[in-house]
């Protein structure tokens, strides 16, 4: 069985009620309680026509769905992939929700996605399926209700589009409604790098935890897209050695370290890092085995093997979660129509990183158990304190 149909055969949506379950066990959770944490709030169903530059008209299967919003309004991003599913957004929903509480952030979890690839859109189409969008989920979303986000080929000007579209129904400007803007239109500065600079403030306090040496580390990343190559950069001015990387074409590895920003301008003349001089050319699996003392999967989804081998992991609803923090951070400056500098930013966020990672070892360690699960722990513990609080209505 290929990896591929192994991916294929394993419903992300029952992987994510199983993780919780798990968690819910181990904390005792009141029966009731976690029959109302294991199922999302709202799921939201759409289908949609897009006029194609030659004219046709196609419809296009797209959702939002809100996981819970007991600790605040539903935050989570819009990706669009032609293997987009109702139950992998339900998943990513409900991770979204232990992704803020873990952080400590006052938000629910949601999540939104396209059945599309866009690569095989031109602009104009593209931008046409993003406003149509925007207005078939716009009773769902708000500043104070939902705030999409970037996720999987969506970026700055798709955040654009749909603020500019949900702003025209409302007539006036409404920034907050979404996060990982343009900085002209109300985005927060580091927001770009704030997935990867919060996975090298987290993996600085895994290191210092284990009694390692950060500038003796050789490092392997899986995945040099947007976070991948940021996380190099960032932890190879940390003095680290990054010795292997990979895109979705294949990974290079030099045991000696690879020139992080030349790997980079590689990639961008040739589309690919395969090639890059002074390096022998891998595969994809081959970077995830190479010989190294950090390892960042910083493709779609993690790989479980390195969890069963018993190697020290940080979560990734915890590595991960410096996106969302940003986003927050951005959503608050709407909010009150401020802007911090990025110094401002990034001191924000490595406190709240560095804060959860303290408390998710210091669960871990008191319950003796991994770190994955202690960061459940953590995060299923906040969400369930809060609903538990509220009570149900009516």
């Amino acid at each position: 069985m290929t990896i591929e149909q192994v991916a294929t055969a394993i419903n992300p949506w029952l992987v994510a009620q199983q993780q919780f379950d798990l968690a819910a066990e181990r904390l005792n959770l009141d029966p009731g309680l976690r029959r109302v944490l294991r199922e999302p709030r709202r799921e939201l169903t759409v289908h949609f026509p897009v006029k194609m530059d030659d004219g046709s008209v196609q419809v296009f299967t797209g959702y939002r769905v809100q996981h819970n919003l007991g600790r605040g309004p539903a935050k989570g991003g819009i990706r669009y992939h032609q293997d987009v599913s109702l139950d992998e957004v339900k998943a990513l929903a409900m991770w979204m929700t232990w992704k803020c509480a873990v952080v400590g952030i006052p938000y629910g979890g949601g999540k939104g996605g396209v059945i599309v690839d866009p690569k095989h859109l031109s602009m104009r189409e593209l931008e046409g399926l993003t406003r149509r969008f925007t207005t078939e989920i716009s009773p769902l979303i708000g500043p104070d209700r939902d705030i999409p986000a970037p996720d999987v080929n969506t970026n700055a000007q798709v955040m654009a589009w749909m603020m500019d579209t949900f702003s025209m129904h409302r007539g006036h400007t409404v920034p907050g409604v979404v996060t990982g803007k343009p900085i002209s239109l109300g985005g927060s500065e580091g927001r770009n790098e704030a997935t990867a600079r919060g996975t090298v403030f987290c993996i600085i306090e895994a290191v210092r935890h284990l009694g390692m040496e950060l500038a003796r580390c050789r490092v392997a990343i899986q995945g040099f897209g947007n976070a991948g190559s940021i996380a190099a950069t960032l932890i190879d001015a940390e003095g680290a050695s990054v010795v292997a990387v990979s895109d979705s074409t294949g990974g290079i590895h030099n045991p000696d370290g690879l020139d992080i920003k030349r790997v980079i301008g590689w990639k961008k003349e040739h589309g690919t890092v395969q090639g890059f001089p002074g390096s022998t050319d891998i595969t994809n699996a081959a970077v995830l085995e190479t010989d190294c003392d950090i390892l960042i999967p910083a493709a779609l989804e993690a790989d479980q093997a390195m969890f069963k081998a018993g190697k020290f992991m940080i979560p990734d609803i915890l590595c991960n979660a410096g996106g969302v923090t940003v986003s927050y951070f951005e959503w608050v400056q709407d909010l009150n129509r401020d802007h911090w500098s990025e110094s401002v930013v990034n001191a924000k966020l490595k406190e709240i990183m560095v804060k959860a990672f303290s408390e998710t070892l210091a669960i871990a360690r008191r319950e003796q158990v991994d770190m994955r699960t202690a960061a459940y722990l953590l995060a299923v513990q906040r969400v369930a304190d809060a609903t538990a609080m509220r009570g149900l209505y009516p």
